[in-house]
């Protein structure tokens, strides 16, 4: 089934085509061929009913039962005093809210709900605003749609590279590319001229460049001019960069420019895909990669180069609320002493840690990817792992860190969830 058919637009939400609902696991949607997309629910029925109690609002809307705690419904009014709707900014000084504050009258309408405090202030509430920011709808929304893949699930969808013209030219081609990008955590741009400075303003195109101590745009070989086995020709099992980075980069850029030789293929692994075989076979491993903290490392001694970077966090990091998986610190090669773990925990802890390499290795999961002159390739590097074969003979990459928040909030700008 193509993900055309597959998946319909409603109400401006990814919902999944089926006679009958899909189970919903954890956030991700089960379907007949084993793809996982999260989606938001829209309220299927408009009716309204209320309670007051002790220290919250009881609302039921839409099939949704949510609770309001009073302080929160004074602190997020959206009235003219409490709030600034051209900076979307809050006026209100949370400070001054009386903790055991209690509405003295209440009403509701076909679509808001009016809150009338002990000071004479009215704070009005839409119906589906409030089911939008309430805890239990954010337990079963997802903070990003995705699909998460092994080699058959992405090739079989057919995922189109975006072309360099239109890429840099035409809005729609971007909002396609990034489209593509937050579902898969890979994307591809074809046609770019193979040069370090064109490869630049592509990236330029989506988002600032992360400076780090590799610099602003790498452009290296095997020369082993860094102390990291990247540059050398050897094969590198799937990873994910700077690890080792209290916040890991975001997202990378990779463009080979040249390839004298053979050999040297990419290799691309959806690390949540692997994360969430891990959850539905062992819940408690799943539950230990995502709380126990430990520690990456990178220590450089190589010419003038000389950097000690640590970074600390566990293996999978999710969101408390609704156990959706934001970022994957996973690298073999950087893993530092694990001394974070109390002894009666560590073998719990490498079981775990086992599985999900385990998962991660299974060839079926394996998207092998042979980088060429003018085919750039962009990774969610929290969340999709790459690796590649060794080669032989002069091979040229260039590429960059691109800032998380910035590709993300280019992705908002043009009205995509991310």
């Amino acid at each position: 089934m193509s993900l055309a058919r597959m998946f319909c637009r409603l109400n401006g939400y990814l919902q999944p085509i089926s006679k009958a609902p899909a189970p919903l696991v954890s956030g991700f949607i089960r379907t007949q061929n084993e793809v996982r997309h999260w989606q938001h629910t829209a309220p299927q029925t408009t009716s309204c009913h209320w309670q007051l109690q002790e220290e919250c609002l009881e609302l039921s809307y839409g099939g949704l039962v949510m609770h309001f705690a009073y302080v929160w419904l004074r602190d997020h009014c959206h009235s003219a005093s409490c709030f600034n709707s051209k900076t979307n900014q809050r006026n209100l000084d949370t400070a001054n809210v009386e903790l055991n504050i209690r509405p003295a009258n209440t009403r509701v309408d076909d679509e808001n709900i009016f809150l009338t405090w002990p000071d004479g202030h009215v704070t009005r509430y839409n119906l589906s605003w409030l089911a939008q920011n309430s805890y239990e709808g954010q337990k079963q929304n997802a903070m990003q749609p995705r699909i998460i893949w092994n080699s058959d699930i992405y090739t079989s969808a057919k995922v189109p590279s975006a072309n360099w013209d239109k890429f840099m030219s035409c809005d729609d081609e971007l909002k396609k590319f990034l489209g593509s990008f937050l579902l898969y955590g890979i994307a591809f741009v074809e046609g770019v001229p193979p040069t370090v400075e064109a490869t630049e303003t592509l990236t330029q195109r989506v988002s600032l460049i992360r400076e780090t101590m590799y610099g602003k745009m790498w452009n290296f070989t095997s020369d082993f001019s860094r102390g990291d086995t990247a540059y050398t020709k050897l094969a590198l099992d799937r990873h994910t960069d700077t690890s080792y980075f209290q916040e890991p980069c975001g997202i990378q850029v990779f463009h080979c420019l040249r390839h004298e030789g053979t050999g040297g293929r990419t290799l691309l692994v959806d690390g949540f895909y692997s994360a969430d075989k891990v959850l539905q076979k062992t819940p408690e491993n799943f539950e230990l990669l995502a709380r126990v903290p430990i520690k990456h490392e990178y220590i450089e001694n190589v010419s003038d180069h000389r950097n000690h970077m640590i970074g600390i966090g566990p293996v999978l990091n999710v969101y408390p609320w609704n156990n959706e998986v934001y970022m994957i610190r996973y690298n073999n090669y950087d893993r530092a002493v694990i001394n974070t773990i109390p002894h009666d925990i560590v073998k719990r802890w490498y079981v775990a840690h086992r599985e999900l390499t385990t998962e991660l290795r299974k060839p079926e999961n394996e998207l092998w990817v042979k980088l060429k002159p003018g085919k750039v390739l962009f990774i969610d590097n929290w969340r999709v792992m790459h690796g590649r074969e060794s080669f032989t003979g002069l091979r040229q990459l260039c590429g960059c860190y691109l800032t998380r928040d910035d590709v993300l909030n280019t992705a908002r700008s043009l009205g995509l969830q991310a």
